[in-house]
């Protein structure tokens, strides 16, 4: 399990297990966030609390955010799956170095070509500076 927080505290997010990769994204929000997102889906393996607000780009997503101190929390889809399910992206980079430390980076090309790139071996302490 992996928790994270904003800086003053008011929203918390929990992942349940390991995420198999951060992903790094270069789409205009993503970039701009500065972040790097796990996934899973609302309530089953990653839990928020607390209270935030949404800015909603496009139809597919919105991106939560602590109304307090502005950490990005998390994203969450606006529609469903076909078994119900709501995907969920929280900010790895609000969780302890330590407890994300060793996860590789996944790369996302959000901007130009919407592809998963390759890994080239960084995982998330190679972020941190």
């Amino acid at each position: 399990m992996i928790e994270g927080s904003c800086l003053c505290g008011s929203v918390h997010w929990r992942f349940d297990g390991q995420p198999d990769g951060a992903t790094a994204c270069n789409c205009t929000a993503c970039r701009r966030y500065g972040t790097l997102w796990a996934y899973d889906y609302v309530d089953e393996g990653i839990h928020v609390t607390g209270p935030t607000q949404a800015y909603v780009r496009g139809k597919a997503l919105e991106f939560h955010f602590c109304a307090t101190c502005g950490c990005v929390t998390h994203w969450r889809g606006l529609s469903l799956d076909e078994q119900g399910r709501r995907r969920l992206a929280v900010n790895l980079r609000l969780a302890e170095p330590e407890a994300v430390a060793e996860i590789p980076i996944d790369h996302f090309d959000g901007f130009d070509t919407f592809d998963d790139l390759p890994r080239d071996g960084r995982c998330v302490r190679d972020y941190w500076f």
